[in-house]
């Protein structure tokens, strides 16, 4: 590694472990809550470098929901190796179910913001939350109509919206037993589906 790439390695890790705590705090504390101070804590770089990166705390905010929209999609990209669409909404569920931990403590990552974004008056930070859930429907929509379901979309947002629902729950209850219970009631409910024509 010559002289010249040091300093930018050192700078994309630096940029890189901004993003992934500000990710992983703005989901914890909220947009509100949290400080540019306790991302520049969390990811052990001093305060004053992250301005060299980030000139406002929105635009870490954008970054993370950048980092949300790629885990989307490294995800919705392992479940289309499944040969089935059936097998890759059910193994979805599986995933949120296997992060019911998290979400009886801070809630779904992309929903909580959402909620909490709508509340800016610019618009532009709930736009950008608002894409990455269009992402997931878009994707969901894309699984219900290869399965030759009438009302893909309409199926689509019945299966996200029960998603975000039982993250709700799991959060305000603090049981994180309410994501098992009703992702299993979920996937019951996908099994239960067919095609005109054809049996389930």
């Amino acid at each position: 590694m010559t002289n010249s790439t040091k300093p930018r390695a050192r700078a994309a890790d630096k940029r890189r472990r901004l993003v992934t705590e500000a990710t992983r705090v703005l989901h914890e504390q909220g947009v509100e809550r949290t400080t540019l101070a306790d991302i520049a804590r969390a990811a052990d770089v001093p305060l004053g470098n992250v301005y060299y990166y980030f000139k406002t705390k929105d635009e870490l905010v954008l970054a993370a929901l950048a980092e949300h929209s790629a885990h989307l999609d490294a995800l919705t990209s392992r479940l289309d190796e499944l040969p089935e669409p059936r097998d890759r909404l059910r193994a979805l569920v599986e995933a949120w179910v296997g992060q019911r931990d998290v979400a009886a403590r801070h809630g779904c990552p992309t929903g909580t913001l959402a909620v909490e974004l709508d509340k800016r008056a610019d618009g532009t930070l709930d736009a950008a939350v608002g894409a990455v859930v269009r992402r997931l429907l878009d994707w969901t929509g894309q699984q219900f109509r290869a399965l030759g379901l009438p009302d893909p979309d309409g199926l689509a947002v019945t299966f996200v919206g029960a998603y975000q629902g039982m993250s709700l729950l799991a959060n305000a209850l603090r049981d994180p037993d309410v994501m098992a219970r009703e992702g299993a009631r979920l996937i019951g409910w996908l099994d239960s589906l067919s095609a005109p024509g054809r049996t389930a």
